[in-house]
C-alpha cells in the first residue's frame, strides 16, 4: 500500500492488473464491446513461464478473442490426445481428443508461455486495449468497499492514479486483492511442488502421437512425471510430488532430487537416453487455493489471482481464459446496467467454482491410486465422458455420471475426497506460501 500522493489522475471503465492469459483475455473480450480499458503488466514480455500445455476447450475462447489464426500459423507443436504411463511401465490407450469430439476445437497446441503470452497481449493491442509493460500497481483504491481505481508507478518512476469503473485483478499468484482482502483459502489435500528441465533429442512419438501429453507415474508411486514435446526439438519434462517429499532437506538440491527421479521411473530414463539437457533446473512449491469469492463491489478477480489448481491434466491455462471469459461477461453486462455490485460482477463464480471441483476431483482420485486404464476396460460406456473432463469440458453437470462408478471401483472404507472449501485460511497457515525457483536452483 501506497501513501505517496500520485503525480496525475486518469479515468477509464475497466483496469487490469496483469497481462498475463487471464488478464488479456478479460481486457480484450470487454475492449471489444466498445469500453476503455487499461492494462498493467509489472513485467516486460517476452517472459518465461511455466504452464506449456493447452486442452481443447481452449478453443472456444480462443475463438472469441481471435486468436485462431494465430495459433494456426505458429510453429507451437499440434496436441491430439493424452496418455498415462502406470507405475510399472504400462502405457494406456491415447485418448484422442478427435475421436470423442469430432470437431475443429479438438486438436489444441503445446505452447511457449513466452511466445504465447506475447501473442495474446498484442492481440489484446489490436483490438483496442491500451496495454503497458513495465508499470507497477502500488496500491488497489478503495471508497469503502467498493474498488475504485488503482495507483501506478511508471517505468520513468512517475506515478498515476487511475479511476475506473471496475477493476479486475489477474496479478498471477501473488494475489494482490486476494491478500489484501484474505480471501485466499489453501487446499487441504493437493499441497505439490514441481521440478523440471528441458531436453533436446528426447524420444518422441510420430504421427497423430507427436504432440501428446504424456503422464507417467515413478515406480514409487510418489510422484508423476509430466513430457510435453515442445517445437524446436525440445521436450518439457518434470517431476510432481508432494512437497515435503520433494523438497526435503536431507535429499540434496534440484538437480540431485530431480534425477533420483527419473532413475525411479524408467520410461522416462528411457525416453531421454540420447537427449541432451539444455536449461538449468527449475522448482516451484505450488499449494492449491482458492479465494472465497471471485468478485466484490468493483472488483473481480480472474487466473490465478482467483486460484491455483495442479499441473495434472494441464487445466492452467484454460481455467485463465475461461474465469476471463465469465468475467468478461459479468462486467459488460454490469456496464451496461450500470450494475458493478459485487452480485452482478460475481455472478459467474458458482459456475467456475463447479467446475473447478470436477478437475479437482479427477486430481485428487488419481493422487488416491485412480487408474484411467482399469476404468475403461470396467465402464468402456464412459470413456468419452472422460475424455470430456480430460479435453476440459467441465463447466456442465453431465459430465458427473462419471463418479458413482468411480466409487463403486473403491477398497474398502476409501472415502470420497474431500473439498477445497474445508481448506485451510491463510492467517492459519503462515508457512504456506507459492515460492518459485529459477534455473539451477537459484531463488528468484
Amino acid at each position: 500500500m501506497s501513501n505517496a500522493l500520485p503525480q496525475s489522475i486518469s479515468s477509464t471503465d475497466v483496469v487490469v492488473i496483469g497481462g498475463g492469459p487471464a488478464g488479456a483475455t478479460t481486457a480484450t473480450l470487454i475492449a471489444q464491446k466498445g469500453y476503455k480499458v487499461r492494462l498493467f503488466e509489472r513485467e516486460t514480455f517476452p517472459r518465461y513461464h511455466i504452464g506449456e500445455s493447452m486442452i481443447p476447450e481452449t478453443y472456444w475462447v480462443l475463438e472469441r478473442l481471435n486468436m485462431l489464426p494465430k495459433l494456426r500459423a505458429s510453429h507451437f507443436v499440434h496436441k491430439h490426445s493424452v496418455q498415462f504411463v502406470s507405475a510399472n511401465g504400462k502405457s494406456s490407450a491415447p485418448f484422442y481428443f478427435y475421436d470423442n469430439k469430432p470437431h475443429e476445437s479438438s486438436q489444441t497446441w503445446q505452447i511457449e508461455r513466452s511466445e504465447f503470452d506475447v501473442m495474446m497481449l498484442n492481440n489484446a493491442r489490436e483490438q483496442g486495449v491500451d496495454a503497458q509493460e513495465g508499470v507497477r500497481v502500488l496500491d488497489v483504491l478503495f471508497d469503502g468497499d467498493r474498488a475504485t481505481g488503482i495507483h501506478i508507478q511508471k517505468p520513468d518512476g512517475t506515478t498515476e492514479q487511475v479511476n475506473a469503473k471496475v477493476v479486475v485483478d489477474a496479478s498471477g499468484q501473488s494475489g494482490m486483492l486476494m491478500n489484501r482482502l484474505k480471501l485466499r483459502v489453501w487446499d487441504p489435500e493437493l499441497n505439490k511442488g514441481a521440478i523440471w528441465a528441458y531436453w533436446e533429442g528426447a524420444y518422441r512419438d510420430t504421427g497423430r502421437d507427436e504432440g501428446a501429453t504424456v503422464v507417467l507415474q515413478t515406480e514409487s508411486k510418489n510422484g508423476w512425471f509430466w513430457n510435453i514435446p515442445l517445437h524446436n526439438d525440445r521436450v518439457s519434462i518434470g517431476i510432481v510430488a508432494p512437497f515435503d517429499y520433494l523438497f526435503n532437506k536431507d535429499r540434496g538440491g534440484h538437480s540431485e532430487v530431480y534425477h533420483e527421479e527419473i532413475e525411479a521411473c524408467p520410461a522416462v530414463k528411457e525416453r531421454i537416453s540420447g537427449a541432451k539437457r539444455v536449461s538449468g533446473y527449475h522448482a516451484t512449491r505450488d499449494y492449491s487455493y482458492r479465494s472465497t469469492k471471485v468478485a466484490g463491489d468493483g472488483y473481480v478477480l480472474v487466473g490465478d489471482a482467483f486460484g491455483f489448481l495442479d499441473p495434472l491434466y494441464s487445466s492452467g491455462v484454460l481455467l485463465a481464459l475461461k474465469s476471463g471469459e465469465m468475467a468478461a461477461d459479468a462486467i459488460v453486462e454490469g456496464l451496461q446496467n450500470n450494475d458493478l455490485t459485487e452480485a452482478q460482477l460475481g455472478k459467474w463464480g458458482p459456475t467456475l467454482n463447479a467446475g473447478i471441483d470436477r478437475m479437482r476431483r479427477l486430481v485428487c482420485e488419481y493422487y488416491d491410486g485412480f487408474s484411467f486404464g482399469r476404468f475403461v476396460r470396467t465402464f468402456p460406456h464412459l470413456q468419452g465422458t472422460v475424455t470430456d473432463l480430460l479435453i476440459g469440458d467441465l463447466f456442465t453437470d453431465k459430465v458427473d455420471v462419471v463418479w458413482e462408478p468411480l466409487e463403486s471401483l473403491y477398497k474398502k472404507g476409501k472415502a470420497v475426497p474431500g473439498t477445497w472449501s474445508g481448506g485451510i485460511p491463510a492467517e492459519q497457515s503462515q508457512h504456506k506460501s507459492n515460492e518459485w525457483f529459477y534455473s539451477d536452483g537459484e531463488k528468484s
